[in-house]
């Protein structure tokens, strides 16, 4: 008995290693695959975090339609009324700010040509030691007319540039479509697949919505904020239309790649060349100091509150995820620093609180 059971153990051994080795190969062609779908589906990921976004955002209005509509159509209204709400005033904002620059140029290359920055220059007695300094090293003429090509070239790679943020827009809204009628199926495959329990993966699906929320809320106070900051220096300084320009500024706070520092900028160089120079120091101290001190301080403030993280974490989160993933990192960034304490917690749970990790 004793010969039979030595004799049986090296193939209980051999069978418990092929066991473990077609295990590693399963698991390693698993892997595998899942690294190649990564691959596949990178090109689509901002389409994919902003779909994911606004479908969070609209579901509730969304649940209502489909009272009264069929799925598929529910679906459909409700990415119709997402692209008016979302659209239409990025449109308007372009749609102006191209007017503006195309303005702005011709007005620049006109003070170039007329010679009106020397004029602005020797109203100010106490700037000729400057004029004759300037004059001797650079030709402001020339200096200007290149300006007004660069402003050119850089609305001529903008619109360039924009072409391929029309079609991640219109991808996004078409993953929106199956994002919002299949929503319960994909999140039923979710749980499925998942390698955590159900209620582990619940957990996890409620804190990627909660942080949504918290980015786009505490993004659209912070917008506010600096759209009401911007607009208000506006009206101190006597610009034209005040509250536009305010709303405008607004808006492109929300940018990730572009800021309310596109409209303010400009406009302390307008001040500038008119020879207002106070006044332009006033605005470019006002935009550089007070306006983006809201967008560097107060929106991780925010955001990493609602997201119950420190104010640190959350602010590496959001310029991380930019560098990381571009303009979507701002939304996956904060995503993934907010799930990792939340993993970590799983895990510790099941090791148990009395025994060493």
């Amino acid at each position: 008995m004793h010969e039979e059971l030595e004799a049986a153990a090296p193939v209980d051994r051999e069978q418990k290693f092929s066991i473990d080795v077609f295990v590693l190969a399963r698991l390693a062609v698993t892997l595998a695959f899942i690294g190649a779908s990564l691959l596949v589906a990178a090109p689509f990921l901002p389409a994919l975090t902003w779909a994911l976004v606004l479908a969070v955002l609209f579901v509730r209005p969304h649940r209502f339609l489909e009272r009264f509509l069929s799925p598929s159509i529910a679906a459909g209204a409700s990415m119709l009324i997402v692209g008016l709400l979302v659209v239409g005033p990025l449109l308007l904002v372009l749609e102006r700010l191209v007017s503006e620059a195309a303005g702005g140029v011709n007005y620049i290359q006109k003070a170039a040509q007329q010679g009106n920055w020397q004029t602005m220059i020797e109203t100010h007695p106490w700037l000729a030691s400057l004029q004759h300094w300037v004059e001797r090293r650079f030709d402001l003429q020339a200096i200007f007319s290149q300006l007004g090509a660069f402003v050119t070239n850089i609305a001529a790679n903008f619109l360039r540039a924009s072409t391929g943020q029309i079609i991640t827009t219109l991808l996004a809204f078409y993953l929106l479509f199956f994002f919002l009628r299949d929503r319960a199926v994909a999140l039923q495959t979710l749980a499925r697949l998942s390698p955590f329990s159900n209620l582990e993966t619940g957990k996890i699906i409620v804190r990627v919505r909660d942080t949504i929320h918290a980015i786009i809320f505490g993004t659209l106070a912070v917008a506010a904020l600096q759209g009401v900051l911007g607009g208000f220096m506006f009206w101190m300084l006597g610009f034209n239309s005040p509250v536009l320009w305010g709303f405008i500024m607004g808006l492109l706070s929300i940018v990730p790649v572009l800021g309310s520092f596109v409209v303010w900028i400009p406009a302390a160089v307008y001040l500038l060349i008119e020879g207002r120079w106070i006044e332009a120091l006033i605005l470019g101290l006002w935009g550089g100091v007070v306006v983006a001190s809201v967008d560097n301080l107060v929106r991780p403030l925010l955001i990493g509150d609602s997201m119950r993280l420190h104010t640190v974490p959350a602010f590496i989160a959001m310029l991380g995820g930019l560098q990381l993933f571009g303009a979507s990192g701002i939304v996956l960034g904060p995503i993934v620093m907010a799930l990792c304490p939340l993993l970590l917690d799983f895990w510790r749970r099941r090791i148990g609180p009395d025994e060493p990790a």
